[in-house]
């Protein structure tokens, strides 16, 4: 093998440009495969850094009604929806991917919202027990947090969050400050925000609309004192953290599915949990990405067949110019297998050697488009060896027909031929 090996590498060496043309097919087809998929890998993990963001892994479960997120701003709750309390909290947090669970009210409008005379109407207002803020990954950078004494002794206090604090108090320092929520005052300890901060990649108006928060910000109150604020207890949703992004959508979905099991409603209801996933929204972007480019990595293939038939007529050309080589070879006793192992091995080396120049000149093509045309790449090490094990392939079965005909041929006519 070692023999085949080196007479096929001074072979492809003695006619270097023949040699070269003959792999210009297979790099550009192994190049241009690289390429795209580097693209496509790059364009799907913006997609879901964009979506999902920097490691909170969080899913929100709340009722949907046709649907529609439930909004029972101006009704009461119809009967069958339960309060659930930590013997459930228990049971989701023992789901396969779950890390974290926290119950939550959740108002993403809120009817009378004040700081003095500033209207903050349009932000969020979420009650949250002890254990929310460390589940959705956030932080008091102002003030405190809310203490137990808050949480249990219907103290109206409350969190703001770093957009709210910008919107509602310009340069003010909010705490201590007093917002007034459905006409109850409420004192702000805190300032909340992420842990871990993202900003999504925006290249157009599309992307704005899709990554962009237009939230005004969030005011964070305890849960003991939401029916003080709203007049009833609200159905309660649920954040749950995933160990891992991978897991956020299984551990939604065995949420929802856990907490439906509890509703009581009536079987032609469509009210029903749902869990809110970005991870599910970030793959079916992906889905659409990649099923956009399969096609172009059909159309880069055809050049490696173009590439494989230069193969094979550059091998039936040495066949025919070494016939006499042959022919005194077999004279001197060597075997078909013997001749048919050289030319294989001649044809997948130099089909070998396209595919690693291919792979250069993908990573070059990959980072050149990512300058050119600001699309984010990711070099994929699985698609480097399946190109070159690829190439080999193709030269083994395009070479096949040359090496069989050189294995065939007849030794006296072989000696004979001019």
């Amino acid at each position: 093998m070692l023999e085949n090996i080196r007479l096929s590498l001074k072979g492809i060496w003695s006619h270097k440009m023949r040699s070269f043309l003959t792999m210009l097919g297979i790099i550009i087809g192994i190049a241009a495969i690289i390429a795209i998929v580097s693209t496509i890998k790059g364009t799907n993990e913006q997609i879901k850094n964009n979506l999902i963001g920097s490691g909170t892994n969080t899913v929100t479960i709340q009722l949907y009604q046709d649907n529609w997120p439930a909004d029972f701003s101006y009704t009461t709750p119809p009967p069958g929806i339960p309060a659930f309390d930590d013997s459930v909290k228990k049971e989701i947090q023992n789901l396969d991917g779950v890390a974290q669970v926290s119950f939550l009210h959740m108002r993403n409008y809120c009817d009378s919202l004040y700081y003095l005379n500033n209207s903050m109407t349009s932000c969020s207002v979420y009650g949250i027990d002890d254990t929310y803020l460390s589940t959705a990954g956030l932080q008091v950078t102002q003030g405190r947090g809310f203490s137990q004494a808050d949480l249990t002794g219907s103290k109206k206090v409350c969190l703001i969050d770093e957009t709210a604090c910008s919107t509602g108090f310009d340069s003010d320092n909010p705490v201590g400050k007093v917002v007034d929520i459905m006409g109850e005052p409420f004192t702000v300890v805190g300032v909340v925000s992420q842990k871990s901060k993202f900003e999504p990649v925006i290249n157009s108006i599309e992307d704005y609309y899709t990554y962009v928060n237009t939230s005004s910000g969030t005011v964070y109150i305890p849960d003991q004192m939401w029916p003080v604020v709203f007049q009833y207890d609200e159905p309660l949703s649920v954040i749950v953290r995933a160990e891992n992004t991978d897991a956020m959508t299984n551990a939604g979905k065995q949420t929802a599915d856990l907490l439906n099991g509890y509703l009581k409603v009536p079987s032609d209801s469509t009210i029903q949990y749902q869990s809110n996933n970005l991870a599910d929204e970030a793959s079916q972007l992906q889905q659409l990405s990649s099923s956009t480019n399969a096609m172009l990595i059909g159309i880069a293939s055809i050049s490696l067949l173009v590439g494989g038939i230069g193969v094979m007529n550059i091998m039936l050309v040495s066949v025919t110019e070494r016939t006499r080589e042959i022919g005194l070879k077999k004279a001197l006793g060597a075997r078909r297998r013997t001749i048919l192992g050289q030319f294989l091995t001649e044809a997948a080396m130099l089909s070998s050697i396209g595919g690693v120049l291919g792979i250069i000149a993908g990573i070059i093509l990959a980072r050149v488009i990512s300058m050119l045309a600001m699309v984010p790449v990711a070099i994929s090490t699985p698609s480097i060896i399946i190109a070159v094990l690829f190439s080999m392939v193709v030269g083994i079965i395009f070479g096949l027909v040359p090496s069989v005909k050189a294995a065939n041929l007849n030794p006296i006519d072989a000696l004979r031929y001019e």
